[in-house]
C-alpha cells in the first residue's frame, strides 16, 4: 500500500496550496519544494525497496501499482525537474492567482506519478484523466484574457479526442481477459488485439503532441511560462513517449505497431523540426522542438530499443525546461516573445550563458547530453535501417538549426547605442530554478563516458545499440550544418516567419488550416444544419403545440363553462324530476302496492323466457 503515498502526498498537498488564495512568494516556496522533495524521497524509497500497491474494488477490478527500470527511471525524473521549475514559478510568475497555479502544479506532478507507478490500464486512465484536467485548468490560468481559456478548451478537447484510443483499449482488455493488468496485453490476438495496441498509440500521440496533434502545443503557449516547462518537460507531454515506452514489451507483437510508431514519430521530428526553424514566437518555437524531441523517442521504440527513448526523454526534461524558463524571463524582460525583437544577451548576460548549456544539448552537440541521447536514438534507428537513420539525422539537423536560432536571437548582442528595451531584470533567486535544471545537463554529459552510460543502461536493464562510425562522423557533420543554417538564418532573415509562405508554414505547416476544413467545418455544417432542422422540426412542433393549447383554451373559454356548469345543474334537474315522479308512486294503498309487485313478477319472467 505505501506506493500509493507517491502519487497521493503531492495530490493531495497540491489540491490544498491551491485553495490558501494570497500568500507570500517565501511561504509558497517553501511548501511547494518541501512538498516535491518529499514526493522525490518516496519514489527513491520506493525504487530502493521496490515498493507495490493494490487498492482491491471488486474481485474483477483492482488498481495495481509497481516499478519496473523504466518507470523507476521516470518516478525519480518527474519530482527532481519538477521541484526546480515549481519554483522558479514561485519566484517568477505574478502573484494573482499564484497559490493556485502552484497548487495546480504539485496536483500536475503527482498525477503524472500516478501515471508513471500505474500496473493496470484502469490506474492509468485515472492519472492520465487528472493530468488531462490539470493541463486544462493551468494552460487557462491566467482566465481574464479571453484567448487563455479559449485556448485551454482546444488543447483539452484535442487531447481527450485521443483519450477515446485508450478507453477503447480499456474495453477490449477488459472483454477479452476479465482484467486490466497490462500482462493481459499479452494474451490477445485477433481484432481484439489491433484495438489494444493502436488504441493505446492514439492516445499516447496526442498526448505527446504527435502529428496530426500538434497544433495543440501552440494553443498550450497560452499557459504561463512556468507551466509550459512543466508540462512539455515531465508531465503531460512526456506521458505520451513514456506510455508507448512503459507497454513496448506487450505492444511489440501487436501486427503493424512498431511500423505505426516509426511513422509517426519519424513524420513529427521532420514536420516539428520544419515548422521550428521557421518560427519566430520563442515558445512556440520550443514547443514545436519539443514535438521533433518526442517524435524521435516514438522512432527509438518503434525501432526495439523503448529504454533508450526514456533516456531520451529524462535528457530532454532537463534541457527543455529550462529553456521554456529562459523564454518566460526573455519574455517579460522584453515585453514580446517576438525572437527579432530580443537580443538580450548584453541585458541578461547570466541567463544567456545558463540557456547556452540547455541549447547545446537541444542541437545535439557532441559533450552535451542531448547530444549523447540522440546519437543512441541514431543508432537504434540504423539498425532498422539506413534510410531511417539518415532521416533521424535530417531531424538533428533541423533540431541544431532552430537551437541556434533560438540562442542567438533571444541571448546575441545588439548594437551598443541600440536603446534597450529591458523592462524588468530577474534577480539570483529568481535564477535559482534555472540554473538548477541547467547543472542537471550538466551532469548527465557524464553519459558520453562509456562507465557512466553502461551505468545507466544498467538500472534500465537495457542493451545500448550499437553503431558504425561512418553513420556517427555524418550525424555530427548534419549538426554542424544545422548550426550553420541557423547562424545564416539569424544573419540575413531575422524575422523568417513573419510575412508570405513561411508565415502560413511556420503554423505547423498549414496542419491546423487542414484540421479546419476537414475536421471543424464539416462539423460547424452539421451543428447548424442540425440546428436549422431543430428550427423547421422541433421548433415548430413546439409552436404547434402551443397554438393548439392556446385554440383548446379558447374553445374551453367559449364552450367550457357551460358544458361543466350545464353538466352538474341538468343532472340536478332530471335528479329533481325523477324523485318528484317516484313520490307519486307512493300512494299509501297496498293494493297499488300488489299491482307493482305482480307487474314485476311477470317483467322478471318475461326477461327469463327470453333469455331461455
Amino acid at each position: 500500500m505505501t506506493l500509493w503515498l507517491l502519487p497521493l502526498v503531492p495530490i493531495i498537498a497540491g489540491a490544498f496550496i491551491a485553495t490558501l488564495g494570497d500568500r507570500s512568494r517565501l511561504l509558497l516556496g517553501i511548501m511547494a519544494v518541501a512538498t516535491l522533495a518529499a514526493t522525490l524521497v518516496l519514489a527513491l524509497l520506493g525504487v530502493s525497496q521496490d515498493w507495490t500497491a493494490t487498492l482491491v474494488w471488486t474481485d474483477a477490478i483492482r488498481l495495481s501499482a509497481a516499478f519496473v527500470p523504466v518507470s523507476a527511471a521516470v518516478a525519480i525524473m518527474v519530482p527532481t525537474v519538477a521541484i526546480a521549475v515549481v519554483f522558479h514559478a514561485t519566484q517568477n510568475e505574478s502573484k494573482t492567482g499564484l497559490a493556485r497555479l502552484i497548487g495546480l502544479m504539485i496536483l500536475f506532478t503527482g498525477g503524472m506519478e500516478l501515471v508513471v507507478v500505474a500496473n493496470d490500464l484502469l490506474t492509468l486512465l485515472i492519472g492520465w484523466e487528472l493530468i488531462g484536467a490539470c493541463s486544462w485548468a493551468l494552460i487557462s490560468h491566467k482566465w481574464r484574457q479571453i484567448d487563455n481559456p479559449q485556448s485551454g478548451l482546444y488543447a483539452f478537447v484535442t487531447t481527450r479526442a485521443g483519450d477515446l484510443g485508450l478507453f477503447a483499449a480499456l474495453m477490449a482488455l477488459f472483454t477479452a481477459t476479465g482484467s486490466f493488468d497490462y500482462a493481459g496485453i499479452q494474451n490477445l490476438g485477433g481484432p481484439l488485439q489491433w484495438v489494444v495496441g493502436f488504441g493505446i498509440l492514439f492516445s499516447a500521440a496526442s498526448k505527446a503532441g504527435q502529428v496530426p496533434f500538434s497544433p495543440w502545443l501552440f494553443r498550450a503557449m497560452a499557459g504561463p511560462s512556468s507551466v509550459s516547462a512543466l508540462l512539455h518537460a515531465a508531465t503531460l507531454v512526456a506521458a505520451g513517449a513514456y506510455l508507448v515506452a512503459r507497454l513496448h514489451p506487450y505492444l511489440a507483437e501487436v501486427p503493424g505497431f512498431e511500423t505505426t510508431a516509426i511513422a509517426i514519430g519519424l513524420t513529427t521530428a521532420l514536420a516539428g523540426g520544419i515548422t521550428g526553424v521557421l518560427q519566430d514566437h520563442a515558445k512556440r518555437l520550443l514547443a514545436a522542438s519539443t514535438s521533433a524531441q518526442l517524435g524521435f523517442m516514438f522512432v527509438a521504440v518503434g525501432a526495439g530499443y523503448p529504454g533508450i527513448a526514456v533516456l531520451h526523454m529524462i535528457v530532454h526534461a532537463t534541457f527543455k525546461a529550462p529553456l521554456f524558463l529562459s523564454a518566460g524571463i526573455a519574455g517579460e524582460a522584453a515585453g514580446t516573445y517576438q525572437l527579432d525583437r530580443l537580443r538580450l544577451g548584453r541585458e541578461l548576460p547570466v541567463v544567456a550563458i545558463i540557456t547556452l548549456v540547455a541549447v547545446a544539448g537541444l542541437a545535439g552537440l557532441v559533450g552535451s547530453a542531448g547530444g549523447w541521447s540522440k546519437e543512441e536514438i541514431v543508432k537504434a534507428s540504423e539498425h532498422t535501417g539506413f534510410w531511417l537513420a539518415l532521416s533521424v539525422m535530417a531531424g538533428g539537423t533541423l533540431s541544431a538549426a532552430y537551437a541556434t536560432r533560438f540562442q542567438l536571437l533571444a541571448y546575441g548582442r545588439r548594437d551598443k547605442d541600440a536603446d534597450s528595451r529591458v523592462t524588468t531584470v530577474p534577480g539570483w533567486v529568481a535564477l535559482i530554478g534555472i540554473a538548477a535544471l541547467s547543472a542537471m545537463t550538466l551532469i548527465l554529459s557524464l553519459l558520453w563516458f562509456s562507465p557512466v552510460a553502461e551505468s545507466a543502461a544498467a538500472a534500465l536493464d537495457i542493451i545500448l545499440p550499437k553503431g558504425s562510425p561512418l553513420v556517427f562522423a555524418l550525424s555530427l557533420l548534419l549538426v554542424f550544418i544545422g548550426i550553420a543554417i541557423g547562424v545564416y538564418l539569424v544573419r540575413y532573415r531575422p524575422a523568417l516567419g513573419a510575412t508570405g509562405s513561411s508565415a502560413a508554414a511556420s503554423d505547423w505547416l498549414g496542419l491546423p488550416k487542414l484540421i479546419d476544413i476537414v475536421l471543424i467545418q464539416p462539423a460547424d455544417a452539421i451543428a447548424r444544419a442540425a440546428a436549422r432542422a431543430d428550427d423547421r422540426v422541433v421548433d415548430r412542433g413546439i409552436r404547434g403545440t402551443a397554438a393548439f393549447g392556446d385554440w383548446l383554451a379558447r374553445l374551453g373559454d367559449r364552450f367550457g363553462e357551460a358544458a361543466t356548469d350545464g353538466i352538474p345543474e341538468g343532472t340536478a334537474r332530471l335528479t329533481e324530476m325523477f324523485s318528484h315522479d317516484l313520490r307519486r308512486l307512493q300512494t299509501g294503498l297496498s293494493h297499488h302496492y300488489y299491482a307493482y309487485i305482480i307487474g314485476g313478477v311477470f317483467i322478471i319472467f318475461a326477461i327469463l323466457v327470453v333469455g331461455a
